[in-house]
């Protein structure tokens, strides 16, 4: 517990909620513009000709708060005809287990050529919490339709909600940006879905940064995601570092609030 010092419980809860999902680095970004002026939504631009999203590929980091271990996140791409998956899993380790043990599993699936996401979906596993949701999309129809069950205690919700044609999902927009050019200077929309809104994702492409991880030193580019207006509302930002080079792997991911620094470091990658 002396780690947590200075942490109130209630704090520490929170951020165990919102930040220990592996899709952190862009579900913050929605939650916290909640109240942010409504922009126009961008329309998701289709992947930059020759390139190619990986059809194998395993990439793990590590999780640290401030300067603490705080859990592993794995992801998982595999791609199936014109259909990529990624599959992703996160956990805490070591003293925040001792506090609230977390394990949630979310797997999302795109179109290659379009980048039109098709469903999400995350199983959530924290503390005595287990709930099972589905975000599927019906371009026919330009709807989102929302499944979600307690499997404590049984109840079930569900919702159908208007999108404006193509959208990316929390956990394909982390990847999305690969296919993209990423020129300092420049920046591209995303529509991002989420339950009940679809947030107006702005990626701005800030610098070129070397960046020491725990497999290596690599030539990256930081991207900035941000929200509407391009504030957000003074509590945070966020980044994340793709290689540069035709790959675009990122290789490393942060959260800054108000309370402190999460950060995803790649500590392995493999084609399998």
């Amino acid at each position: 517990m002396k780690l947590f010092t200075g942490l109130g419980m209630r704090q520490l809860l929170n951020w165990r909620n919102r930040l220990l999902g592996i899709t952190t680095t862009l579900f913050l970004l929605g939650s916290l513009q909640a109240q942010a002026p409504k922009a126009a939504t961008p329309a998701l631009q289709p992947p930059r000709p020759g390139y190619s999203f990986p059809a194998h590929q395993t990439l793990t980091y590590a999780v640290d708060w401030r300067v603490f271990p705080a859990g592993t996140a794995v992801f998982h791409l595999d791609q199936d005809g014109p259909i990529e998956t990624i599959s992703a899993t996160s956990e805490t380790v070591g003293a925040v287990n001792l506090i609230y043990k977390v394990v949630d599993h979310f797997e999302s699936s795109f179109n290659i050529t379009t980048g039109c996401s098709q469903s999400f979906s995350r199983q959530i596993s924290e503390g005595h919490r287990r709930v099972d949701s589905n975000l599927a999309f019906d371009y026919g129809q330009n709807i989102s339709i929302f499944q979600q069950k307690n499997l404590v205690d049984g109840t079930t919700e569900h919702k159908q909600t208007p999108i404006p044609g193509c959208v990316s999902d929390d956990l394909s927009a982390i990847f999305y940006p690969a296919s993209q050019n990423l020129v300092v200077g420049q920046s591209f929309g995303i529509p991002l879905a989420d339950v009940g809104r679809t947030v107006a994702v702005t990626m701005k492409v800030e610098d070129h940064e070397t960046v020491q991880t725990p497999l290596g030193t690599f030539q990256t580019i930081r991207v900035q995601p941000t929200a509407d207006a391009g504030v957000v509302k003074n509590r945070g930002n966020i980044w994340i570092w793709y290689t540069d080079d035709a790959r675009h792997i990122p290789v490393q991911m942060r959260a800054r609030l108000f309370w402190g620094t999460i950060t995803f470091r790649l500590t392995s990658i493999s084609d399998k």
